[in-house]
């Protein structure tokens, strides 16, 4: 009841349940006291020429059962929270019984997780146990917007590669779980100059990676960049420290080509990575980032030692 504004709801609801076990009460008085209306017993109505409405008593087990479960009612709503705002003689609430047994499975969890909180990410890929909780936590928690392949789509970022917008140490991959991202483009049209200057400056763009582009425009936008460059670097190669990605490789995270870049530059883009530190324990976020970061490791061309 505390989403009342006023105390006057919370005073309408308990007298509307109090009133309404009293007149339960007083219907059963009422029909236990009904007199007998005809010398058969009958109500005097007839249904369909031979079907009599008799005028008998509630059976008695079904009186006790009905006077009982008023009875019980009177003693839930006294005990448990439902006259209005009193919080009732047990102080019991379904948020307190929430997070009691969240609580309870945090504790349960912690015990799981022992093993693996002090190991770092290197040591965790190699532990089989360790890969298959991070897998279940990815598919729990993280499929629904990376994929349950973990390669994204159309706006969410691709796990399983080496580009990473905010870090992809493990320690970065943790922190980015544990307290979310948001990524923020302005819209930079009015900036960059006329409509001319961001369609060069999309072609600009598409230079740095080797994309296909028109290379007149693409010189002609190359000092018009310099507005870009504040955060993509001189060379379009992203700054970490921003969340600003790498313009020059190829994966483009919002679409590719010109219209693209140019719906980009003109409107901007907000994306926001919810913190799953209020969902998730802090060892379940180590096991994760450590599933997470092994992910990519595969991408990685191995080193001579290893060849």
């Amino acid at each position: 009841m505390s989403d009342f504004f006023n105390n006057g709801w919370a005073v309408f609801v308990g007298a509307a349940t109090v009133i309404g076990l009293l007149w339960c009460l007083w219907l059963l008085w009422v029909a236990s006291k009904r007199e007998v209306m005809a010398a058969d017993n009958s109500t005097g109505h007839v249904y369909d020429e031979d079907l009599v409405e008799m005028n008998n008593p509630l059976p008695r087990w079904w009186a006790i059962l009905f006077v009982l479960t008023i009875v019980f009612a009177f003693a839930y709503v006294i005990v448990y929270p439902g006259l209005g705002s009193l919080p009732g003689q047990f102080g019991w609430t379904s948020v307190n019984q929430y997070e009691a047994e969240q609580q309870k499975a945090g504790v349960l969890m912690t015990q799981v997780y022992a093993k693996f909180k002090d190991l770092p990410a290197a040591e965790l890929r190699k532990s089989p146990e360790a890969m298959a909780i991070g897998e279940r936590l990815f598919i729990n928690n993280c499929a629904a917007c990376h994929g349950s392949d973990a390669r994204g789509s159309k706006g969410f970022p691709n796990l399983t590669d080496t580009d990473w917008i905010h870090g992809g140490t493990p320690e970065k991959i943790e922190e980015s779980i544990t307290l979310g991202r948001q990524g923020n483009m302005p819209p930079m049209a009015a900036a960059v100059g006329t409509p001319e200057d961001v369609r060069n400056v999309a072609n600009y763009v598409l230079s740095l990676s080797g994309s296909p582009h028109d290379g007149i425009k693409a010189a002609a936008g190359q000092s018009k960049f310099a507005v870009c460059a504040a955060c993509h670097g001189p060379g379009g190669k992203g700054t970490q420290a921003l969340g600003a990605p790498n313009l020059a490789d190829k994966i483009w995270l919002h679409g590719w080509g010109e219209d693209a870049i140019v719906e980009m530059v003109t409107h901007g883009k907000l994306n926001v990575m919810p913190a799953q530190g209020g969902r998730l324990l802090p060892e379940q976020i180590h096991v994760l980032a450590a599933y997470v970061w092994s992910l990519s490791q595969s991408a990685l061309p191995a080193s001579p030692a290893s060849q």
